[in-house]
């Protein structure tokens, strides 16, 4: 026959553990459970927690007082107008806003790939593979990029152009661009 492990327990050492086990038992019922007779100690110190004095309230700061200032510069520049605006009409290469975009100046510079010549001397026509898997035809006077880029030359390895790109002061600035054969 098998034993149980607690029957190696000596009988007087599973009373004391069972009464310490009671009288724990016991005292946390105590303290959970109350007696009809603390409701009303209860409401007595509710009471008189509500009848306590308010503490004092903190004085309001003292607001101080700012001296007055009447601005007087109708004379001068508005600081809030653009002050480049005088300056962006001066001559100077300038966009043509009328003037119809062609199919290259849709895709950035960066992204037009040469990739041959057909033709000899001055009816040289450069091909150019744009993102969209197409080859254009090139001939100096067309407009590729997106900054106004005029060709100027075609040549058998490059493209020779010219962009028009904002100075940041209202005008625009030449800049030359090239874009060379695509090595195979």
């Amino acid at each position: 026959m098998h034993k149980h492990p607690f029957d190696a327990v000596p009988r007087l050492a599973r009373l004391a553990l069972l009464l310490l086990l009671a009288a724990v038992l016991g005292a946390c019922g105590r303290s959970v459970t109350s007696t009809p007779g603390d409701a009303p100690n209860l409401e007595k110190w509710v009471a008189e927690v509500k009848n306590r004095p308010a503490p004092p309230l903190d004085p309001l700061p003292v607001m101080q007082q700012f001296e007055t200032f009447e601005y007087a510069a109708q004379a001068l520049r508005d600081p809030f107008s653009n002050a480049f605006s005088d300056q962006s009409n001066g001559s100077g290469p300038r966009p043509d806003p009328n003037r119809r975009k062609q199919t290259l100046e849709q895709f950035p510079l960066d992204s037009l790939d040469m990739v041959g010549t057909i033709g000899s001397g001055a009816g040289l026509v450069a091909l150019v593979m744009a993102p969209d898997k197409v080859t254009y035809r090139v001939r100096p006077g067309v407009y590729l990029g997106q900054n106004d880029g005029r060709v100027t030359a075609v040549f058998d390895d490059r493209i020779e152009l010219v962009e028009l790109v904002p100075d940041g002061a209202g005008g625009w600035l030449e800049r030359p661009a090239s874009i060379a054969l695509e090595d195979q």
